[in-house]
């Protein structure tokens, strides 16, 4: 596939300098950046899912606890 991206010029001379200091196509920096940023990306969904289980978790450790207390209410 073959992508056409606009860049401003910072980036366009951010992409120059990356390029020439790692001895690489620009096309090889783009997609190098791409991979890594879809990693990041990846890591943080990951992240912020096991941040909501383990906030479900406590609240269902506290829904459990108020629920087993009501066994000995006499009822």
């Amino acid at each position: 596939m073959v992508a056409t991206v606009r860049l401003d010029e910072n980036l366009t001379t951010t992409l120059n300098k990356v390029s020439k200091i790692l001895h690489k196509k620009k096309s090889d920096v783009i997609r190098e950046a791409i991979k890594y940023y879809a990693l990041n990306v990846e890591k943080g969904a990951k992240s912020r899912m096991l941040t909501a289980i383990g906030k479900t978790k406590e609240i269902d450790k506290k829904d459990f606890k108020d629920f087993e207390g009501t066994f000995d209410d006499g009822i």
